[in-house]
């Protein structure tokens, strides 16, 4: 190596080596890379479906002696003919008790929710209640499957708010499109006591959670 070094010397070639400066020259010891600086992304948690009341509290706009407003409901009558019912015809001089559900066939609103209120709705009615709905954003056509599968008869009106006009006109949207089973935007659970229209008593779940808003809870305050 030597040799050839003197030469390409005496021939005039410069070694490229006489072009790095000592201090810049690179090394690959161990510790030239100590003290680089590393970031790490933490790794992103995986996706509950909860709806228990632990979610961030929802605000929803209707509130108590706000007369509700109007929109239309669908259903199936007893001649399954499709009919139509507003919020104004459904309440106008009347005292009701409407209640919403996240959803159709789902675990809670099937085996307690909704058969609380058949069950109970001699009792409801007794103490004056003329009228006892259920509402949730399922077409009319799953809501009388839901029906038929309870065996539901006059008990409680089953009412579609299939595009969901009414859940946001009262503030009640609960928003599960990020969950595995697909409800996409559904109706917060609650119950409500109606007088001609106006709002007298209102309990509103956070999300899908069933604390307040059984027949029980609306006895108690008839």
């Amino acid at each position: 190596m030597s040799r050839l070094l003197s030469t390409a010397r005496a021939a005039g070639v410069v070694p490229m080596t006489a072009f790095v400066p000592a201090k810049n020259k690179l090394s690959l010891k161990p510790s030239n890379f100590s003290h680089l600086p590393l970031k790490l992304k933490p790794y992103p948690k995986p996706l509950r479906f909860s709806s228990s009341s632990s979610a961030a509290p929802i605000t929803a706009t209707i509130s108590v002696g706000q007369k509700l407003p109007d929109a239309t409901f669908s259903y199936f009558d007893a001649a399954d003919e499709l009919q139509t019912v507003t919020v104004a015809d459904l309440t106008k001089g009347k005292k009701a008790i409407l209640f919403a559900v996240p959803g159709a066939f789902t675990p809670t609103c099937s085996q307690k929710h909704l058969p609380g209120f058949v069950e109970k709705s001699g009792e409801l009615k007794s103490k004056g209640v003329d009228v006892i709905a259920c509402i949730s954003v399922n077409d009319a056509f799953v809501m009388k499957a839901w029906k038929e599968n309870l065996k539901i008869n006059d008990e409680v009106l089953l009412l579609s708010d299939g595009n969901g006009d009414f859940t946001r006109s009262i503030g009640a949207e609960l928003d599960l499109r990020d969950k595995p089973v697909g409800l996409g935007i559904r109706s917060r659970r609650y119950a409500m006591l109606v007088e001609d229209g106006v709002v007298k008593v209102l309990n509103m779940e956070e999300g899908g959670a069933f604390t307040n808003s059984s027949a029980e809870d609306m006895l108690k305050v008839l």
